[in-house]
């Protein structure tokens, strides 16, 4: 998939990245980052990644892994 990122929480090591035609954002941990570092990452980068779907506390949750700056 493909999106932008719109939020990345500086003192927290993740951010959110924004899908076209998607109406939610998706999550991404610092430890799912390749190709360059988590601090190198800018709001408003496009960025590349895979849709990965866990389970917590019941319920079932999306995160984007593999993300990668285009």
């Amino acid at each position: 998939m493909k999106g932008t990122i719109k939020k990345i929480v500086t003192d927290k090591p993740f951010g959110f990245i924004t899908v076209e035609g998607q109406s939610s954002d998706v999550f991404f941990h610092k430890d799912k980052v390749v190709g360059v570092s988590f601090e190198d990452l800018r709001e408003g980068d496009t960025v590349t990644f895979t849709i990965e779907e866990n389970e917590r506390n019941g319920e079932k949750k999306t995160s984007a892994v593999n993300v990668e700056r285009v």
